[in-house]
């Protein structure tokens, strides 16, 4: 198995940010990328390679090309009205009402995002960038008859819509590799399915596909009545248009724990194998494991290896995408029992 690995990832360092004289606290850490890259290499699950630039065009395939610019140039218009160099925040939504686009930097923060918690620091864009890049250099690896590979991606991008942030992510780098993937097939049509497994819902995956009937998404996660990201993730959110029937969610409980997220995922793999899809595209969240500090559920270490299985005996080429996974201590080994499984 091949992983792509982007050393850009430190250009979003939210490790000792101050915002108004106090720390940022915050799940997403440069370390979570580097521990799981020497669990990689320690247990010699295979060749660590960095991302190949792809540039922007398959990235604007997903995203809205304002949204992309607003990406690229919000952090120097907020410091530059402010004149002080410190993190991006949205202060305000522009909610269901909203009559107007505004150009003023805070108007386009609390336009383009869904939460507060997800800053732009100086090499932000940089960082999405390269994270989607290796998900783009991931996919190339399939295209060139690699059976799976992983794509090390930080930040994440499973909460990312097409034209929105949040949730520590700013590109959908499973979206964004889901459509390239799908540009290798004849007249640039092939179906893919996208399992998404992290503890919180793919919000933005979900919202990008939504009326596509070309990608499956089936997403395991947290009750959005009990967890984030609250607005999305329902069982009867099943897709709308053409779409219809190609969205399916498995919202758990709070403390869900092996046996029961087993039988979920048996039945979207189900699903999954009755839509025959050229691809599989994994987006895989470590935050399942018990004790992680932004998860609920309590999947033991062991049950990494069994969804590993489960997903390799579809026998489909397999794209696995980082998403979240907070508890340090443990995400080495959930991401080496499951990755075992597919080698």
């Amino acid at each position: 198995m091949i992983t792509i690995y982007p050393e850009q990832h430190w250009l979003h360092d939210t490790s000792s940010l101050i915002i108004s004289g106090n720390l940022f606290e915050t799940e997403e850490l440069p370390q979570r990328a580097e521990i799981l890259r020497q669990a990689i290499e320690q247990a010699e699950i295979g060749k660590i390679t960095s991302p190949a630039d792809h540039g922007l065009t398959p990235v604007l395939k997903v995203h809205d090309p304002e949204y992309i610019h607003f990406l690229q140039t919000i952090y120097t218009q907020y410091t530059n009205y402010y004149r002080i160099s410190v993190p991006a925040l949205p202060v305000t939504f522009s909610g269901r009402q909203m009559r107007r686009k505004s150009v003023h930097p805070d108007g386009l923060l609390g336009y383009y995002a869904f939460g507060t918690g997800t800053p732009i620091l100086s090499g932000t864009w940089d960082a999405a960038y390269w994270s989607a890049q290796t998900a783009l250099s991931a996919a190339d690896a399939l295209l060139a008859g690699e059976r799976n590979t992983y794509a090390l991606c930080r930040p994440p991008g499973h909460h990312a819509a097409a034209a929105m942030f949040g949730g520590f992510c700013y590109l959908n780098n499973a979206a964004v590799a889901a459509r390239y993937l799908q540009s290798a097939g004849k007249n640039g049509y092939q179906k893919v399915a996208i399992l998404d497994f992290d503890y919180h819902h793919g919000n933005g995956t979900q919202e990008i596909f939504y009326q596509d009937p070309s990608v499956l998404y089936c997403s395991l996660h947290a009750d959005p009545d009990q967890d984030y990201p609250y607005f999305w993730g329902g069982v009867d959110e099943l897709g709308a248009g053409a779409g219809i029937g190609a969205n399916r969610n498995w919202p758990l409980p709070v403390g869900t724990g092996d046996s029961d997220f087993i039988t979920a995922l048996d039945e979207a793999l189900t699903v999954i194998a009755g839509y025959t899809p050229a691809y599989l595209v994994v987006s895989a969240g470590w935050d399942i494991r018990e004790g992680d500090p932004a998860g609920g559920f309590t999947l033991s270490r062991e049950a990494f290896s069994e969804i590993g299985r489960r997903i390799a005996s579809l026998d489909l080429p397999v794209l696995i995408i980082q998403e979240g996974g907070y508890l340090l201590d443990e995400i080495g080994a959930c991401a080496v029992a499951f990755l075992s499984a597919f080698t």
